[in-house]
């Protein structure tokens, strides 16, 4: 389980993350900022916390595999991968989406190979993770495959075949990450296709449905604590209930931000400032 000193650690990691996400936002000219805030807790706590991979030895057999199917939010995985050492975050910073650089605004296997997959257009991560974890399963292997899954993304029927499959073939060895934060590109994913009552529909399918705050460390580290062994026959699937644009209030729940571009130097300081204020609130100057 994780200790507090672990949980204060993550929690800084994550304001880290989102400061550094702003300025690449700013500095690139556009990102889609608001699903990348509202992954970036998770994200810090399964490249920081949980997954079993080696930075130094990217493609080490025994590594967990991570795939991002919403893969519009590449670069808040960029960042982490960063932050985790499997790569130079200056060239990150200064290369982003620039002609032949390794950052795409999607993700792109064969540029970075700290990826497992390409990833962009939308239901196919799912599935592609189910594929991997049976694969894994056959070949007697011990890792874990994990996936997020965006919510506006659950629109499309592929992520139902594979919350149909991940069950049927008793992947254990499999766990889904939805990011809830109930805004799509659109509006309100309620006002497009009704998900709701979306931990039922899901708990149907087979799953081992954990919810938890997407945005508390502490329960995102007690959910993957939880994990059953890789070997059990249960897939896996934290409903993550997440704010998209978390941190800063004019992008917080406003699709206008699922892409955009912070503009000005003053409007970056702001957003700085927020994240910053909300580290002092809840830390307490602890770091």
């Amino acid at each position: 389980m994780a200790d507090k000193e672990t949980i204060i650690k993550l929690k800084n990691a994550a304001y880290d993350m989102r400061v550094d996400l702003l300025k690449l936002c700013y500095h690139a000219g556009i990102l889609h900022i608001g699903g990348d805030l509202s992954i970036t807790d998770i994200v810090t706590c399964l490249h920081q916390y949980v997954m079993k991979y080696d930075p130094h030895n990217i493609k080490w057999d025994g590594r967990d595999r991570f795939l991002l199917s919403k893969g519009h939010c590449a670069a808040t995985v960029y960042m982490a991968q960063a932050h985790a050492g499997c790569f130079d975050k200056q060239e990150l910073l200064s290369t982003y989406m620039a002609v032949d650089s390794r950052f795409g605004m999607h993700p792109c296997a064969e540029a970075l190979n700290t990826l497992e997959i390409s990833t962009g257009s939308l239901g196919h991560g799912l599935s592609i993770a189910v594929g991997m974890a049976l694969a894994a399963r056959m070949d007697g292997k011990k890792h874990r495959v994990f996936v997020i899954v965006g919510d506006g993304e659950s629109q499309e029927g592929s992520i139902w075949e594979g919350l149909m499959a991940g069950p049927h073939y008793k992947l254990g060895n499999l766990v889904l990450i939805i990011d809830r934060n109930g805004i799509s590109m659109d509006g309100p994913t309620e006002q497009y296709m009704t998900l709701e009552p979306y931990v039922q529909k899901l708990r149907a399918f087979n799953w081992n449905v954990v919810e938890v705050d997407g945005h508390d460390m502490e329960q995102l580290c007690n959910a993957f604590d939880r994990l059953p062994p890789a070997e059990s026959e249960v897939p896996m699937l934290i409903l993550a209930h997440t704010i998209k644009g978390k941190g800063v209030d004019f992008m917080e729940n406003n699709p206008l931000w699922h892409a955009g571009s912070i503009k000005d130097e003053a409007t970056l300081n702001e957003c700085i400032r927020q994240i910053e204020d909300a580290r002092a609130k809840e830390m307490g100057g602890v770091r």
